[in-house]
């Protein structure tokens, strides 16, 4: 396919300016970012960024779960909305593109969009709102999506205020402190676009520059109680422990094995576990597992659930411990809009830039958000298929491309005035 000349391309000049200087709050010196939900390094990264949408004109809006919204009406107050972003917490010690390359790329396509439309004189039809969401990672506060599962009504507000770190903190407390329990009405738009870095290989083995995320795996987020008693590692015979640590050792196994039996179609984890009093020579009286179950299928979902539940029993007595399930968090699987769909591929072609499509098995705020109204994710390659340490990395040139592709979009979306149905054959 020919490229076309006469499409705006994102500014690159802005794109990389903003990245880099996001790049700076929570700065590990070896290339990546710890920056998780309101620490001091978020709220200055959140602070930056709002002064930067005040000083280009948009409204900055502070939602009562700390979401941040900059809005910006072009079309007057009836116009079609489309809201665009992600989100600048990340992981402890991750990378520096996760997240914060969709929000940063959000606000370089709009400004690259006004600039165009003033420049051409073009009357635009559609508002705008770029969003940065509270608390995605859900490293520091579980679950994660926290923000944009309660601005979706999947979770309730005093849910989410009411969740605590490991220092017993809450997000209440830890929103106010860093200024960020806000009271303003949360924007309603008719769509909404996130653009992320892959997270995987699969686009860098196939030579593809854009994929949107056509489907997204459910996931269950079961948190494991292991309780034995605390003891000597000393004088305590052997067979007299109970070690929760042991106990949790089988658990974590019997999670391994369950993705080992369903290869491909089920991914599992236990990446978090928390031990009291957590001393090098005291038998553990209580460990906490953080289990993650991933699936496209909810019958896949409700297999893994049953089977790790019926296995919990007979798994802490070899330990001589007790284990039951304290608290299980649900995603849905399901599929992002298709016309969206659509429209990211026709975007991606107007450039001749190599596309495919893709599950998305980690969660996005676009996951809780498509509840409620069309969302899509649209992703770039991440080199090697690292997210989440200090060595992820996605290329100018393809942070570039994901811009040119997200301010098509916006440009095609606004000529069909806002119309989705009418937006990918919109030129």
């Amino acid at each position: 396919m020919t490229e076309r000349c006469d499409i705006p391309r994102i500014d690159t000049t802005l794109l990389h300016a903003l990245m880099e200087k996001v790049s700076e709050f929570g700065d590990t010196a070896d290339g990546g970012v710890d920056r998780p939900v309101l620490t001091d390094d978020h709220k200055a990264a959140r602070d930056w960024f709002c002064g930067e949408l005040s000083s280009r004109g948009y409204k900055v809006l502070v939602d009562d779960i700390g979401n941040v919204f900059g809005r910006l009406d072009l079309a007057g107050p009836d116009a079609p909305v489309v809201m665009i972003g992600s989100h600048l917490d990340s992981q402890p010690k991750g990378g520096r593109f996760d997240g914060a390359y969709g929000v940063v790329a959000a606000l370089s396509a709009v400004e690259t969009w006004r600039k165009e439309v003033t420049e051409r004189g073009i009357t635009p039809s559609c508002n705008y709102v770029i969003v940065d969401w509270m608390n995605e990672e859900g490293a520091r506060f579980q679950p994660s999506l926290l923000g944009s599962s309660v601005y979706a009504g999947s979770l309730t507000r005093d849910f989410a205020l009411s969740r605590m770190d490991r220092d017993g903190k809450t997000v209440e407390q830890e929103l106010r402190r860093t200024g960020y329990m806000g009271s303003d009405p949360a924007p309603r738009p008719d769509c909404y676009l996130e653009v992320h870095i892959e997270g995987d290989s699969e686009m860098e083995k196939a030579g593809a520059r854009i994929a949107p995320f056509i489907r997204h795996w459910g996931a269950l987020k079961v948190r494991i109680e292991v309780t034995g008693k605390q003891n000597h590692t000393g004088p305590t015979p052997m067979n007299e422990r109970q070690d929760a640590v042991l106990g949790a050792a089988y658990i974590i196994a019997k999670v391994r094995e369950l993705a080992d039996t369903a290869a491909d179609t089920l991914y599992t984890s236990v990446a978090r576990v928390d031990i009291s009093p957590n001393s090098p020579n005291i038998v553990p009286g209580k460990a906490v597992l953080f289990a993650e179950l991933r699936a496209p299928e909810p019958d896949m979902l409700d297999w893994s659930e049953a089977e790790l539940r019926a296995a919990l029993p007979v798994l802490a007595q070899k330990a001589a411990v007790s284990a039951e399930v304290v608290a299980v968090d649900r995603r849905p699987a399901g599929r992002f809009d298709s016309r969206l769909v659509s429209l990211a591929e026709a975007a991606a072609d107007d450039f001749s830039y190599p596309k495919m499509q893709l599950d998305t098995i980690a969660g996005h705020d676009a996951v809780a958000v498509n509840a409620t109204l069309p969302a899509i994710v649209i992703a770039v390659p991440s080199v090697n298929g690292v997210i989440h340490r200090n060595d992820e990395y996605t290329s100018p040139e393809d942070l570039a491309a994901g811009g040119d592709v997200l301010v098509n979009m916006i440009r095609r979306i606004d000529l069909a005035g806002g119309s989705l149905d009418k937006a990918a054959g919109a030129i």
